[in-house]
């Protein structure tokens, strides 16, 4: 606590200092978001998620006792993430100062900051260094940094280590390995082989990306500008989740699948491999009535066309709104949430994957999450979604195309043509 109280110190003598001058450095900022205001010092909202408000209601409660002056308080948004993006969109469009501090989306970055709904951060106000590089690099856009990255996300491989042990086989680095497992074993032990998140939503978007990149594709082009979906990499990549359903080691369940669904599943035993978010390991170490796996989870990165595959990169950033009046302290806050005292503190009361490099080695913190490094491994191979401002539509379409592919409506290459003419227009039209 001592470290804790050392940075609530510190980030009350920078709001003393007029901390926000520094939010774009001298001159204009880059976008329509307007550069923080000496005076911009009082009480904050915080607007998160209705699934984080248990943990948040925690992280804020040594901020609100050493800034009697400057309180946070929580706004919730919906749970699901397209309902956030709504809420947020219709009250920044219309330029509320509802909010001050905003926990988003890692890919809403290019669409908030073009919009001039958030304002530049200062690099040096921050100890970067310090982060995972992936994450850093989500809170970017167009050279400028726009938020801090806050916790980080890859999806890993999660496996029953009873089950392949009394097999003698080892976790998977390939597909063929994959299907070769999920074929065999499988159906000998009474379970079902592989399975994801298929539905047809954001989780889609994710699943899909991961299986062009584990191939060796893309979506765009470097740079961004051009579309690079429709490529034998990307055929390749759906034709592994398409050939799955089709010979059954993929259970059609999973076409109605979203992470918790998908995890409800492999905890009541049904499946030998699951592919899913970080957070599943601490419900999965959680013993109860319900949990057939507890103590018989492995975690590895995810396999790939010829070795270990790329997840989607995930995570949540910090922006500080354009509109608010009291950005100054919005800064502060956002530097006292990401000190590493405070990040430690989120890995514990929440399972997220911290930004903070050191953390996936400290031996403490590693015997408590032993899958630490592991997550550290799938962030630094993962890559981000498309960059792109409408980001929204984009991932519409994508899940839309493959999930026409994947209940045989079209084929791969009908629904990867079809997309990059989407997608193409998408681009042109933001």
């Amino acid at each position: 606590m001592s470290m804790r109280r050392a940075i609530l110190a510190a980030a009350t003598a920078a709001i003393a200092a007029g901390l926000a001058l520094a939010g774009c450095g001298p001159g204009s900022p880059p976008s329509g978001g307007t550069a923080p205001s000496a005076n911009g010092i009082g009480p904050i909202t915080f607007a998160v998620g209705s699934d984080d408000a248990g943990f948040f209601t925690t992280l804020i409660k040594p901020w609100n006792k050493a800034h009697p002056d400057q309180k946070v308080s929580l706004v919730l948004l919906p749970g699901a993430e397209n309902g956030q993006l709504a809420q947020l969109t219709a009250n920044l469009q219309a330029g509320s100062s509802a909010y001050d501090v905003i926990a988003m989306d890692v890919i809403w970055t290019a669409e908030f900051a073009s919009a001039g709904w958030i304002i530049p951060l200062e690099a040096s106000m921050f100890p970067l260094g310090d982060f995972l590089p992936p994450a850093v690099d989500t809170a970017r856009y167009n050279g400028h940094l726009w938020a801090m990255p806050y916790y980080s996300n890859a999806e890993v491989l999660y496996y029953r280590k009873d089950i392949l042990a009394r097999a003698g086989k080892q976790p998977p680095r390939t597909w063929a390995q994959l299907e070769d497992l999920a074929k065999t074993v499988a159906p000998k032990y009474g379970l079902q082989g592989y399975a994801s998140q298929l539905a047809p939503y954001e989780g889609l978007t994710v699943n899909f990306a991961e299986a062009l990149q584990s191939a060796g594709g893309s979506i765009l082009a470097p740079g961004g500008t051009a579309v690079a979906v429709d490529s034998p990499q990307a055929k390749a990549g759906l034709n592994f989740l398409v050939g799955g359903l089709r010979d059954g080691w993929i259970p059609k369940s999973s076409l109605n699948f979203e992470e918790e669904s998908s995890w409800a599943d492999f905890e009541s035993g049904k499946l030998l491999f699951l592919n899913n978010w970080p957070f599943i390991y601490s419900q999965a170490s959680l013993p109860g009535p319900g949990n057939k796996v507890y103590g018989k989870v492995g975690v590895v990165p995810l396999p790939g066309l010829n070795g270990p595959g790329s997840s989607s990169l995930g995570g949540a950033n910090l922006a500080v709104s354009a509109f608010s009046r009291h950005q100054a302290t919005a800064v502060a806050f956002i530097r006292y949430l990401t000190s590493l005292p405070e990040e430690r503190q989120l890995l514990v009361d929440s399972g997220f994957p911290p930004v903070w490099t050191s953390l996936y080695s400290d031996p403490a913190m590693v015997r408590q999450f032993p899958y630490l490094p592991v997550v550290k491994q799938a962030i630094v191979a993962a890559r981000p979604r498309p960059s792109i401002i409408d980001y929204d539509q984009a991932s519409l379409a994508i899940s839309s195309a493959v999930y026409q592919a994947l209940t045989f409506k079209k084929s791969p290459q009908q629904a990867l043509t079809e997309l990059s003419a989407q997608l193409t227009q998408i681009i042109r039209d933001g």
